[in-house]
């Protein structure tokens, strides 16, 4: 029997009062598969992951996880299912520690001593966590803030984790450390929907793409026919 996706959708359409912001959006992610969301500022990204984690609500279609039917779902109940978003500008707890932002993940949990196992496996991947963890989380730079955000999605055990612009505003050394753990937590059988702005370290990382174009999927494939495909280069890479 074939294994269903983590996460399909299906004629998605939603977006914030009267103002209609995703249009019959579908797309799906595989268990351990990382995919990436490619557009202009505007296009509809953040709404869709918000639409995913229950944030922003569904006027219209589908979500379906795991094969079930998950559409307005609560964000606990999308907890529930597997699925952690790391927000859009990180969205810390700027005036409480580093150990106790991480431990917000965890809220759902009460298996004490594999909470203390998973925190120490963030500190494993982030060292610098562990070296800062009674330090408030408002005084960390901006990668290690990510770094923390990340941390704090893992504390709640996902199978699909959703990121968006894992790099905005950080420093390239910063950028490079996080897109290699991001293949290390993939590795580990996480899935990965992930909005950057880096059209092709985007593209380098993930499998497969989706590009948005004005709320609506414009076009989608293989992560190397994408990169490759002209009207991309263009439109995102500055390349004709």
């Amino acid at each position: 029997m074939t294994q269903p996706a983590k996460i399909s959708i299906s004629g998605l359409q939603g977006g914030y009062g009267d103002v209609q912001v995703l249009w019959d959006i579908s797309l799906d992610v595989k268990p351990g598969e990382l995919v990436c969301l490619i557009g202009s500022n505007g296009a509809g990204k953040t709404t869709l992951l918000r639409c995913i984690s229950g944030t922003v609500p569904a006027t219209a279609g589908k979500i379906l996880v795991d094969g079930k039917d998950m559409t307005n779902a609560t964000t606990a109940d999308l907890v529930r299912a597997g699925i952690a978003h790391v927000p859009e500008g990180r969205r810390l707890f700027s005036a409480m520690s580093v150990r106790d932002n991480l431990l917000m993940g965890a809220y759902l949990r009460d298996d004490r001593t594999e909470i203390a196992a998973d925190l120490d496996r963030v500190y494993t991947m982030f060292p610098i966590l562990g070296e800062r963890r009674r330090q408030d989380a408002g005084t960390l730079s901006g990668g290690e803030q990510q770094m923390c955000a990340i941390g704090r999605g893992l504390l709640a055990r996902p199978s699909l984790l959703l990121i968006d612009e894992l790099s905005l505003g950080l420093a390239p050394r910063a950028v490079e450390l996080l897109i290699e753990r991001l293949r290390d937590i993939n590795r580990s059988g996480v899935a990965i929907l992930l909005v950057e702005q880096d059209v092709m370290d985007a593209l380098d990382l993930a499998e497969r793409g989706y590009v948005i174009n004005r709320g609506r999927v414009s076009m989608s494939g293989d992560s190397k026919t994408l990169a490759a495909d002209p009207s991309v280069r263009e439109a995102f890479m500055g390349l004709a």
